[in-house]
């Protein structure tokens, strides 16, 4: 399975400092069905450790999945600072999903060489 993540993950990734270790334990456990929440529309919900804290205290992933194939990390909250996405995010969510998911191995190197996403675990 392929794993990236966004240029905006990266971001919020890096200040919560959630390491691409944590994040392909996340992806793996996703890739065995161990998730929080199926959103539908291929985004899923994922909790991810906050460092010496454990998943209860930690963050909270939004993700596009395909199992077996691909998972994109795409935005990341702490459980204490917000609840839940609203209804309009995850309308965008699925229409993004949408397109990352169908994405040719050629787009990904574009979007790669253009810094839009990392794959990470290689």
């Amino acid at each position: 399975m392929r794993i990236f993540k966004t240029k905006s993950f990266s971001r919020l990734a890096g200040k919560a400092r959630i390491t691409d270790t944590d994040l392909l334990v996340a992806a793996d456990e996703v890739n065995r069905g161990e998730y929080e929440a199926d959103l539908g529309g291929e985004v899923f919900k994922k909790r991810i450790a906050r460092s010496g804290a454990g998943k209860a205290g930690g963050f909270r992933a939004i993700l596009f999945f395909r199992k077996d194939e691909r998972l994109f990390y795409t935005y990341v909250f702490a459980k204490s600072d917000r609840g839940n996405i609203e209804d309009d995010e995850l309308r965008d969510f699925k229409k993004a999903a949408r397109a990352y998911l169908k994405f040719t191995d050629k787009e990904l190197t574009a979007l790669i060489e253009a810094g839009k996403i990392k794959e990470i675990g290689l």
